[in-house]
């Protein structure tokens, strides 16, 4: 699988999460290491404006938002199975979850004052202050949680997830991992980059030793790619991963349309229809760098719109 190429940077939480499910996999990917924060033009060109982390390349088929590239990797490498039929809909119902509810109870309570200055001690002024106002723009009109408000959250979410690992179980579904576990694992790895305020995690001993088993999995076998070539790979790729819009679900093929995140990190991509179907929509687009990409977007969390003429 050496064809995949992850965009991502080391602090990323949801590029943790990824790592490690290419780690569990025992995978061979490149890595490209992408800015932390706008501009991004080399992410720009192969996404056409989404600027969330991390994101999957494969060829000239771009995948965004990590619950995606979870079933994409899962199939090109079915085991060990990310989405098992002992998991069912249990696991998926807990990765939407922690990607969502847990994940914003973390930031926060990870990112006050303390934890803060622990993560950026080395950061200068000047990055510190850019690094605010791209984040204050990607959650734009987001209400996020009050540090007093993450810590208890935090308090609840984490004793949910310790009362499933009670009955001595390996991992949250059971003795095997799956999406779950890699979806939960990422915002207390991002917590853990503080230890200063990573105390609210010590009172959950069966949690801390799940952790320590996912963590071990590691990140297989990255090889470094540069931004540069990852475009160049995108533009020397004749063909797309097979796709089709299935009638009666609201959009015709062809049709202009954009697409974006209905949470944080909200730019619209717009393109050409070519995919669409329950759980995934892929615009095509055209860039003079990168070529014809096709870029695919898991359904939950992301709106369609048609591009009026």
């Amino acid at each position: 699988m050496s064809a995949l190429i992850l965009h991502h940077y080391d602090a990323s939480p949801f590029s943790e999460k990824l790592r490690l499910v290419l780690g569990w996999k025992q995978q061979t990917w490149r890595s490209v290491a992408i800015p932390v924060m706008l501009p991004k033009p080399d992410v720009v060109a192969l996404t056409g404006g989404y600027r969330r982390t991390p994101i999957l390349q494969i060829g000239a088929d771009i995948y965004c938002d990590t619950a995606l590239a979870c079933r994409v990797i899962d199939a090109l490498a079915p085991e060990p199975p990310l989405f098992s039929a002992a998991a069912a809909g249990l696991g998926p119902m807990i990765a939407q979850w922690a990607d969502s509810a847990l994940f914003w109870a973390a930031i926060p309570y990870a990112l006050q004052p303390a934890g803060f200055a622990q993560m950026f001690s080395d950061a200068t002024p000047e990055f510190v202050k850019a690094l605010s106002a791209d984040r204050a723009a990607m959650s734009g009109g987001m209400r996020r949680a009050t540090v007093v408000d993450a810590a208890a959250q935090l308090a609840s979410y984490l004793a949910w997830l310790e009362s499933l690992l009670a009955d001595g179980r390996r991992f949250l579904v059971g003795d095997r991992p799956c999406i779950a576990d890699f979806s939960v694992v990422h915002s207390l790895w991002f917590i853990r980059r503080a230890p200063l305020v990573a105390g609210v995690l010590d009172p959950f001993r069966q949690l801390a030793a799940w952790y320590a088993r996912v963590t071990a999995f590691g990140h297989g076998q990255p090889r470094p790619l540069s931004s540069g070539e990852a475009i160049a790979v995108a533009a020397q790729t004749g063909t797309h991963a097979a796709t089709q819009v299935e009638p009666g679900l609201g959009f015709e093929p062809g049709a202009a349309v954009t697409v974006a995140a209905t949470d944080y990190g909200c730019d619209p991509v717009a393109g050409t229809l070519v995919g669409l179907h329950q759980n995934e929509v892929v615009v095509e687009r055209r860039d003079e760098r990168a070529g014809t990409v096709h870029v695919h977007f898991p359904r939950i969390g992301y709106q369609i719109k048609k591009v009026k003429v």
